[in-house]
């Protein structure tokens, strides 16, 4: 019976090409732009996630976000440092600083400073150079991409490429000379600044004057330790807030969810997709339904239960919901690749993946409600009355 339903199914060619493509560019949707948001939500984030080393950031209390930059003590540091259970606790700044580049323009990068002795909180990985070479003189490091689009130098005419920033080149930093000594691989932000990194010391004379210059401290939990615990126990004995790498990420996002209209405009075209889906599919399938009542009454009169029937349509739904969803991920995929060198945020993980297929199994189950419906209350009688 299974059988003569999927003939069923593909002998109308036009009402099952029209179902898949209906599925089809529902599964697009949903998959392209559930890969977008996630892409988008996880550069909000993407400086906590290239800085790994350390497992709890220790901050001002007020801060919202990882880019919500509010100065504390320095003495901050040594008071997080006297706290048990803590492997080591080292400084970090970041901020905003103003380039200037060899056209006079000026450009606007993100400004790290890391600790001197231990260089931890660096970039995660080193195209050019040496994480060592941050010690030199003056030395900073610049994210590749940064290196090559928004700080790289115009070309001789018009038409020419730019020339990107290269080690050993020597750039302006709010009127202070800061010499390329490497240049580093980064996850890009959500504002697509460049990065640069430098020593602590360094940040802190090269940066805007203010009194408090720590921004972060970077907290390595000893062996064994919970750090939900050790986060409370920071909090109580400094009065400053900590959070693990995992929280911290989940409270830049929670305020990008909150305070800006991403969920909201990705929300509303997934949802706009899944609607499409379910009312052409519903529209089509039940058009097909009506269109093959009779075969559905012989098999009835034939003394097929309801229950059967009711599953040669799911059979169905759940054909053309496979073969729709593997088609729109697979164009999701093929996007995705073919502007993977470009600015935009696409991630696709696994589970979106499984998000997806059931979406469309659920469109697919909407759509043949209808159809089961209307079967179940067939009259084997029809058959007898063409």
């Amino acid at each position: 019976m299974f059988v003569y339903a999927l003939k069923m199914l593909i002998g109308d060619k036009l009402k099952y090409i029209g179902l898949i493509v209906a599925l089809s560019f529902s599964s697009f949707i949903i998959n392209q732009q559930g890969a977008i948001f996630i892409g988008i939500m996880k550069r909000t984030f993407s400086f906590i996630t290239d800085t790994s080393q350390p497992d709890i950031w220790v901050m001002d209390p007020t801060v919202q976000y990882i880019d919500d930059l509010k100065g504390m003590k320095e003495t901050v540091l040594y008071r997080v440092r006297s706290v048990d259970e803590i492997e080591w606790a080292v400084p970090m700044y970041k901020g905003t600083i103003q380039a200037r580049l060899h056209s006079g323009a000026f450009q606007t990068c993100v400004f790290i400073g890391i600790d001197d002795a231990t260089l931890i909180g660096g970039p995660p990985s080193m195209i050019n150079g040496k994480m060592a070479d941050l010690r030199f003189p003056d030395a900073v490091f610049v994210n590749q991409i940064g290196a090559a689009d928004k700080l790289a130098s115009p070309g001789k005419s018009p038409d020419a490429l730019k020339i990107p920033l290269r080690v050993g080149d020597v750039m302006e930093l709010n009127d202070r000379r800061a010499y390329v000594a490497g240049i580093c691989d980064t996850s890009r932000t959500f504002q697509s600044q460049p990065v640069v990194y430098t020593t602590y010391n360094n940040a802190t004379s090269i940066a805007p004057l203010v009194r408090d210059v720590l921004t972060f401290v970077l907290v390595k939990a000893k062996p064994g330790v919970d750090l939900k615990k050790l986060c409370a126990k920071i909090q109580k004995e400094t009065g400053y807030a900590a959070y693990t790498s995992w929280g911290f990420q989940k409270l830049t996002m929670l305020y990008y969810a909150k305070y800006t209209g991403i969920v909201v405009n990705f929300g509303v075209a997934i949802t706009l997709g899944i609607i499409i889906g379910i009312a052409i599919a519903g529209q089509t399938f039940f058009n097909f339904t009506v269109d093959n009542l009779p075969y559905f009454g012989t098999f009835k009169a034939m003394g097929a239960p309801n229950a059967l029937l009711v599953k040669m349509i799911l059979i169905q739904a759940l054909l053309v919901s496979a073969i729709g969803w593997g088609i729109g991920i697979g164009c999701a995929a093929i996007f995705g690749y073919a502007l993977r060198y470009t600015d935009l945020s696409f991630n696709l993980p696994w589970w979106l993946y499984l998000t997806s297929a059931s979406f469309l199994i659920l469109i697919c189950f909407i759509s043949a409600l209808f159809s089961v419906i209307k079967v179940i209350r067939i009259d084997p009688a029809i058959v007898f009355k063409r």
